[in-house]
């Protein structure tokens, strides 16, 4: 049973045997408690709302819907709620994203136990922290000019291999002015044409092939 010191924790993530790991790790401090597991965002967000936990690990790709919308749909209600993003490092796409979403940390499934329970008493305790590999990657584009909503969306269909008149359709948008989104992405990603703008986004995370 819980007592007022422990930190109450809400693991999330589609794999059992990830969940069972972590289970063991956080039962396994003094200071912490296990008050639930999900394996999808619809399941953790009904738990959220339930047991309103004080740290929550919520993978970033979950099978019905991005870890990240899910966040975002429990700090629409919970401002306050604590969460940190877990993932294998892709890029620093989706870092950023979590991170403007509110995510107090971002950490790596491969991260030792002990840097785990770290960081969840440090999300805790209201600080914010970032493994040292991700806070490097991301530091190569401190300064650089984020792709909008509508570039990632023209990005995508591009990658999948559809022509400007294709995409404009899809996207109800003139053809003209997809080449013009196509003429930005390229600019501020360093590429010399779409095959590069794909292969530069998909390595930093920002879209997924």
């Amino acid at each position: 049973m819980a007592t007022s010191a422990q930190i109450r924790v809400l693991t999330v993530d589609d794999h059992p045997l990830l969940l069972e790991g972590l289970a063991t790790v956080i039962q396994s401090q003094p200071d912490m408690v296990l008050i639930g597991q999900a394996s999808n965002c619809r399941d953790a967000i009904q738990q959220f709302r339930k047991a309103q936990p004080d740290v929550t690990l919520m993978d970033l790709r979950l099978p019905d819907m991005s870890g990240i919308d899910a966040m975002i749909s429990i700090r629409t209600q919970f401002p306050d709620a604590r969460i940190i993003m877990m993932t294998t490092f892709e890029g620093d796409g989706p870092v950023h994203r979590a991170l403007q979403a509110g995510a107090r940390s971002y950490i790596l499934k491969n991260m030792p136990p002990r840097e785990i329970v770290d960081t969840i008493r440090q999300v805790h305790a209201g600080k914010k922290r970032l493994p040292a590999e991700v806070a490097d990657k991301m530091a190569e584009h401190i300064g650089d000019e984020g792709l909008t909503e509508r570039e990632v969306d023209v990005l995508r269909q591009t990658a999948g291999g559809n022509r400007n008149r294709d995409i404009g359709d899809k996207l109800c948008i003139a053809e003209e002015t997809v080449k013009a989104h196509m003429k930005h992405i390229m600019e501020k990603l360093g590429a010399s044409d779409r095959t590069q703008a794909v292969a530069i986004a998909a390595r930093r995370g920002i879209i997924q092939l």
